[in-house]
């Protein structure tokens, strides 16, 4: 199957029923290779987190329950999960009746599981909490006020420095980040966090880079793993981690984090989302 084949873009009529067949998947390996991995070798760890705001089902009583869902998909699986048919699937829930919710999560990961070739996992939470919000995770530095000359809005890796005499460890955030979407051209809204160790990488020059996604059409996890590389090949980080919020459309928000390091972790939900 290809993009072609994808609901997204496309007129849909939203289901009445339970139906897993609506989940499309989107293989990783094309991007990797266009960005110069193959083989099933990749430099990182990570996952993509999903957070779904929409989710609803029947209990038996016939009395609708409702929750909002974190989906955690390894980013080893073969396949990412198109959008718009996972919006369609967890749509499909709102009127199949199930015996308690801790079914409705085991359904939900089964499903996911065997579209995207991974062990994805679930977590199920009240939508009565509201959880801890922050506009950045602690110890972040924003870099978006950094003086920049010449900005372009179109992908620019070259740009990319760090001072190979100044060694040091440090998290840097902007919420500058901006892609549009490959199939239908809408805006896709993120902040960027990055926690290296390595040479000092340049802020005005990272900042002027991710402005360069403004105009940068691709899926959210693609965007981070071009990231990654990049910065991996032009500042030679002995650590990196990656991670980008983006906001939900749909109901929905991807996360996806990509690090050197196996237990590297998300952090708070932000804000904007």
């Amino acid at each position: 199957m290809s993009l072609i084949d994808a609901p997204l873009g496309k007129s849909s009529e939203y289901p009445d029923s339970y139906d897993p067949t609506l989940l499309f998947p989107v293989a990783r390996d094309v991007n990797r290779r266009r960005i110069g991995l193959e083989d099933g070798r990749w430099p990182w760890f990570g996952e993509d987190l999903w957070q779904g705001w929409e989710i609803s089902w029947l209990r038996p009583s016939g009395v609708p329950a409702v929750a909002w869902a974190e989906i955690s998909v390894p980013c080893a699986s073969p396949s990412i999960v198109e959008s718009k048919s996972m919006k369609l699937y967890l749509n499909s829930l709102n009127q199949a009746v199930f015996s308690s919710p801790d079914r409705v999560r085991e359904v939900i990961e089964q499903d996911l599981s065997s579209v995207s070739g991974g062990a994805v996992s679930v977590t199920l939470h009240s939508v009565d909490d509201s959880g801890r919000l922050a506009g950045r995770p602690d110890g972040f530095v924003l870099i978006d006020d950094e003086p920049v000359e010449g900005v372009e809005y179109h992908y620019q890796p070259e740009v990319l420095r760090a001072d190979a005499d100044r060694q040091i460890s440090e998290r840097l955030c902007s919420h500058l980040l901006k892609s549009n979407c490959p199939v239908t051209g809408q805006p896709d809204w993120a902040s960027v966090l990055i926690e290296y160790t390595g040479a000092a990488i340049d802020r005005a020059s990272l900042l002027k880079y991710v402005v360069g996604f403004r105009q940068t059409q691709d899926f959210h996890e693609h965007c981070v793993e071009t990231m990654f590389t990049d910065l991996m090949a032009r500042c030679a980080p002995e650590a990196l981690t990656i991670c980008a919020r983006y906001t939900r459309r749909g109901g929905l928000d991807i996360n996806p984090l990509r690090s050197t390091q196996p237990d590297a972790s998300l952090g708070p939900r932000l804000i904007r989302q």
